[in-house]
């Protein structure tokens, strides 16, 4: 049995910006510029929606841009791109690369990321087929050192961490499963690790995540057409909002309040017939909950 409250949803699921997206993701409430900054890995598309205004803005790319974090100092991002960490300046569409983790894995890319409490950026990268163990665990700090934190996965999603830090959950998608890692808050160090959850295959595999004011623990299911939220130490599942779109890949809380859940979905590997039914499959969805998320971190650099 689970000791957590379990949250409702208030309202109903609306799509926000049919965006068609090939592979929505990487989810990023600003709070400085009261927007919702996510992806097209594969479109090469950074899309920024502000709800006040319902006001889109898009940037292109010439190669996949996977995960965001707004930087603590400047208007500027913190971006993973196919294969590298960069900085995007949103005014003047500069770009500057700053690490190249991988350089002997040309068949990997980058996938998700966030940033930790302490401003680290936590990003995994992946085998763009999705089938060879290929992909790492990189912590980045601001000082640019990069560091390899675990290996093995062959499709990494998120991270995201306990309240208190000291649990770093981390997705081996094609598994199906989510780890739990010691981890200390102060120094990033990790430690022992467990399959804090198993889905089961109808419920698809675990893709991106978020933790909320509460605790709990949000997962997009690729492929489950749903979001689940669940206990932090049991896995308990809490609550279900199911999706009219199969793939969903990523979920963030924004909003003045942090009470809207921003959910991205996908619409690449659809066949005709799939993409009929899924007409909104690739659109950005959001819903209102009862209880707040928490402010993304600053990347610290």
């Amino acid at each position: 049995m689970s000791a957590t409250v379990a949250p409702s949803v208030r309202g109903e699921l609306r799509s926000v910006w049919s965006a068609g997206a090939l592979l929505g993701e990487g989810t990023l409430w600003s709070e400085r510029q009261q927007a919702l900054f996510w992806v097209d890995i594969l479109g090469h598309q950074l899309h920024r929606y502000s709800p006040a205004t319902r006001s889109r803005d898009s940037w292109a790319f010439d190669e996949e841009i996977s995960a965001v974090a707004e930087r603590r100092n400047s208007n500027s991002l913190l971006v993973t791109l196919r294969r590298d960490i960069a900085r995007f300046d949103l005014d003047t569409g500069h770009l500057q690369r700053l690490h190249r983790p991988e350089p002997d894995l040309p068949g990997n890319r980058f996938n998700d990321g966030k940033c930790d409490a302490q401003g680290r950026f936590w990003g995994g990268t992946m085998d763009f087929a999705c089938q060879a163990p290929t992909g790492a665990l990189y912590r980045y700090g601001a000082d640019g050192s990069c560091r390899r934190m675990h290996t093995g996965f062959a499709v990494t999603n998120g991270p995201t961490w306990s309240l208190d830090g000291c649990t770093l959950y981390f997705n081996n998608t094609v598994q199906g499963q989510v780890h739990a890692f010691d981890c200390d808050p102060v120094t990033g160090e990790l430690g022992a690790s467990r399959v804090w959850l198993h889905m089961a295959p109808e419920d698809g595999v675990p893709d991106g995540m978020t933790t909320d004011a509460a605790g709990r623990i949000w997962i997009a299911h690729w492929g489950g057409a749903c979001v689940t939220c669940h206990d932090p130490v049991s896995a308990v599942e809490l609550l279900r909002i199911p999706l009219p779109a199969s793939q969903v890949t990523n979920c963030a809380f924004g909003g003045p309040d942090l009470r809207t859940l921003f959910i991205s979905s996908a619409r690449s590997g659809l066949d005709a017939r799939q993409q009929r039914a899924e007409p909104l499959a690739g659109a950005l969805f959001c819903v209102d909950v009862d209880s707040p998320g928490l402010a993304p971190p600053l990347f610290a650099g």
